[in-house]
């Protein structure tokens, strides 16, 4: 058997097929999970609807999470599909690309920070609250962080303080959650060539640093983070919680000081 037979996830955040919440989609489907994909405006609802037919997703539906009544749709459409859900996946993030370059300091104005925190961190315990309703014992959230979230990474900027933000957040829900048997994880990604990487100034030559000083001297694939994930959210991981899981290669054991931004 399979580790996710019978379990239903929710996964956001896809937006092509070299999205990391695409590798998740893909491993938690060969692993026998029913997906859910949601998407966030109609530009990308034919993209992800083209991809539904490649894993056992037998449901896609809209959500932009800087909207809450969206967010609140979003579970009400879930519930007339799925009597509940057993996996909720947040890979969700974004800082305006100028926030993105230069210096923290000088590139991030009040709205910036803004935007950062709210769709990168808060939108998690957003999910968090309407997913726990609909989650059986031993239901898992999971997100996705990167190492800038504790260290300095040049450029990643205001995107750091979120995803230390969103660690925070990981934490505190593992905390709010465990006496249901919901369980809170992250993954934090090494290095991946993804839409939202695009917008990270001297991005190959991080991603090139990256595979030069890992310690298995390549950077990971969708496909491998993808697995990580089925793993957490099986049964198999039921003693884990408020972990943030590194799948980078080895990158962040290395004494270094110039990264990239994973997802």
């Amino acid at each position: 058997m399979n580790m996710l037979t019978d379990k239903k996830a929710l996964i956001t955040g896809v937006a092509s097929g070299r999205s990391i919440a695409w590798g998740l989609a893909q491993a938690m489907a060969k692993q026998g999970a029913e997906i859910c994909l949601s998407y966030q405006n109609d530009k990308l609802k034919e993209r992800v609807n083209k991809l539904s037919g490649e894993c056992n997703c037998s449901l896609t539906l809209p959500c932009d999470v800087s909207q809450d009544r969206q967010i609140t749709q979003l579970f009400e459409r879930l519930r007339q599909h799925w009597s509940s859900v057993d996996i909720v996946v947040h890979s969700l993030a974004y800082a305006p690309r100028e926030a993105l370059q230069g210096n923290l300091h000088g590139n991030t104005d009040r709205e910036a920070f803004r935007q950062a925190h709210e769709i990168s961190a808060y939108s998690l315990i957003a999910l968090a609250h309407h997913a726990q309703a609909m989650m059986p014992e031993n239901g898992s959230l999971l997100t996705l962080s990167y190492l800038g979230a504790e260290r300095v990474v040049p450029g990643y900027n205001v995107m750091g303080l979120a995803k230390a933000s969103l660690e925070a957040a990981v934490r505190y829900l593992a905390s709010d959650l465990g006496a249901a048997g919901i369980r809170c994880n992250a993954i934090s990604a090494g290095p991946i060539k993804t839409l939202a990487a695009a917008g990270i100034s001297n991005f190959r030559r991080m991603l090139e640093h990256a595979r030069q000083r890992s310690p298995l001297k390549r950077t990971v694939s969708i496909e491998e983070v993808g697995q990580v994930g089925a793993f957490l959210c099986s049964d198999l991981a039921s003693g884990i919680t408020g972990e943030t899981i590194y799948v980078d290669a080895g990158y962040h054991i290395m004494d270094q000081g110039i990264e990239a931004v994973a997802d």
